[in-house]
């Protein structure tokens, strides 16, 4: 029988989808891109904000359709809009026949069946703090993974819903991480991109380790040329931690780090642990050490002035984030900031977006112009208008821009080569492949 996944959201929604695949084709589902010629077809969903919750809806419905234009016996829908919502999911939308939340995706080939031999409509949103053991079918390039260190979160800030959705922070073993990571090198994946919904947590519910002892351990795995680290909590995040990452060749000198604001004022107000002038001051050493600077903001959040809007507007032009993403602030159903008081218009939240990102793209113009010149090492991620296109170590997969260049010699996805850089826009990089590169 053939299944179809549809996965929303973020990588670690990914994760959950290619252990999810992985588990279906051991119970001996064909996988399929195709949604038409699916029997079954799955939605993993994401919850995290009202526009990821629209998508997800306007996803299942669109999946819906297949029961009657295509093959579909067995509509699924899993993960965090299914893990907060189920009961009303199931209830308004009679279409879904299994709905699984976040931690039960080994019981869903049991329940497809249910389903599909006695008709019965099967719900299962109880969590469980167990890591699976299942393998993944890789949903992304062949050379790129991203890797579980942990699930769930413990800081519970004003404005976000993980922690109703995925509970209390749990690091997974090492020993699983490791072996995870070993297997992956083993099979051609040169980049390894650690990620967890706060990956700074690490090793503290599970003994005195840290993330900065996973990296060093992590970074001597043969056949990993570069590791990554994604979404470091600002006060995990210390000098240590980047000397680490520094000290190690096939570590990427990239630095997540989420700030969400720079108002210290809407900081307490979103209760977020850290001090801004220490993050500052860490960031500046991490720009002395060579990483690119990545991070995200809000705006809007309730009792948001001018002033402190201006105070973030200051922040941005003083550090000069490489990257940066934002977005307006979204009130989430039991969240404490969706109650506060003092809620910013949509209309004034839109066009301090539009202000803070028309910044950051003169910002990012101009750090990328510092690179005309320069050679860089690439990993080639496929062609794209009769050129190569690939990222170097600078550049996230899925989140920043991308650089293009031409080559006289063959190169395929998954190589490296070396590029110098010929030009610069807003987000990419032009240029042309000087060498191939072991």
């Amino acid at each position: 029988m053939r299944v179809g996944v549809v996965s929303l959201g973020c990588a670690k929604n990914r994760v959950d989808t290619e252990e999810m695949l992985s588990l279906l084709s051991q119970e001996g589902y064909e996988l399929t891109d195709k949604a038409e010629e699916a029997e079954v077809l799955v939605i993993n969903t994401c919850g995290f904000i009202t526009s990821a919750k629209e998508e997800s809806i306007d996803a299942i419905f669109e999946m819906a359709q297949h029961k009657q234009t295509g093959k579909c016996r067995a509509l699924v829908v899993t993960g965090c809009l299914a893990q907060r919502y189920g009961e009303d999911l199931m209830r308004e939308i009679p279409q879904i026949d299994v709905l699984s939340g976040v931690t039960q995706y080994d019981t869903l080939a049991q329940a497809i069946d249910l389903a599909l031999q006695k008709g019965e409509r099967q719900i299962n949103t109880q969590r469980k703090k167990a890591f699976l053991h299942c393998g993944r079918v890789l949903t992304t390039p062949n050379h790129t993974a991203y890797i579980r260190i942990g699930e769930g979160c413990d800081n519970r800030c004003a404005y976000c819903a993980i922690p109703l959705i995925r509970g209390s922070h749990h690091s997974r073993p090492k020993e699983d991480i490791l072996n995870e990571m070993k297997d992956m090198a083993s099979k051609g994946v040169t980049e390894q991109i650690l990620i967890a919904q706060d990956t700074t947590a690490w090793g503290r519910d599970v003994g005195n380790e840290s993330l900065k002892d996973l990296m060093r351990e992590a970074s001597g795995i043969a056949g990993i040329k570069w590791l990554r680290v994604l979404y470091c909590y600002p006060d995990g995040t210390d000098k240590a931690l980047i000397d680490e990452m520094a000290a190690h060749d096939n570590i990427c000198r990239y630095l997540d780090l989420p700030l969400q604001h720079a108002s210290r004022k809407i900081l307490r107000a979103m209760r977020r642990r850290g001090d801004i002038d220490e993050v500052k001051q860490l960031l500046a050493y991490a720009r002395g050490k060579g990483f690119a600077l990545r991070t995200t903001f809000i705006v809007g959040f309730p009792g948001e002035t001018e002033e402190d809007f201006e105070e973030l507007m200051d922040f941005v032009r003083d550090v000069r984030f490489d990257r940066m993403g934002a977005f307006t602030f979204s009130p989430e159903e039991d969240t404490l900031a969706a109650t506060m008081p003092l809620q910013v218009p949509e209309e004034v939240k839109k066009k301090r977006l539009e202000r803070l990102m028309s910044l950051q793209s003169q910002i990012s113009s101009e750090q990328n112009q510092q690179r005309i010149g320069k050679l860089e090492q690439v990993l080639c991620t496929g062609h794209q208008e009769g050129r190569y296109i690939g990222r170097s170590s600078w550049e996230a997969p899925d989140a920043d821009g991308l650089i293009l260049f031409d080559a006289d010699f063959p190169v395929k996805a998954g190589d490296f080569v070396k590029v110098e850089i010929r030009s610069a826009d807003t987000y990419d990089l032009r240029g042309v492949a000087i060498e191939a590169m072991p």
